[in-house]
């Protein structure tokens, strides 16, 4: 893979649930994980390069489950990995909300294309 190729991973969390910092933080944990094996089986390569030049992440939000669908379905019909997440319930937020959506990693220009007028979280 050209080194000129930026590849970062993308994780969007939802910021209506008032999740804990901790909470946040295993949300976004069970996201990078899952979207990083999407992508691990699709474009080895591009996995492969992204933990040998540091393991870029960019965290952002969104205010709602269907803003997080929304992005989802896109970066879906893109064919770009991504990972929604579904909790379990057994905690701060209740059974089968989605929390988080992993994205790649993947080219930096293909995701900026989807998640530009999103906020840092």
């Amino acid at each position: 893979m050209a080194n000129e190729i930026e590849i970062k991973q993308v994780i969007i969390l939802r910021s209506d649930l008032n999740m804990s910092k901790g909470k946040l933080v295993a949300q976004g944990a069970h996201a990078s994980l899952m979207s990083y094996l999407k992508t691990k089986n699709q474009d080895p390569k591009i996995a492969e390069n992204w933990i040998e030049t540091g393991e870029k992440k960019i965290v952002l939000k969104v205010s709602n489950e269907e803003d997080l669908i929304k992005l989802f379905r896109v970066f879906e019909f893109k064919k770009i990995p991504c990972a929604l997440v579904t909790d379990a319930g057994l905690t701060e937020i209740p059974p089968g909300s989605k929390t988080a959506l992993g994205i790649g990693p993947w080219k930096s220009n293909e995701i900026d294309f989807i998640t530009d007028k999103l906020k840092l979280l």
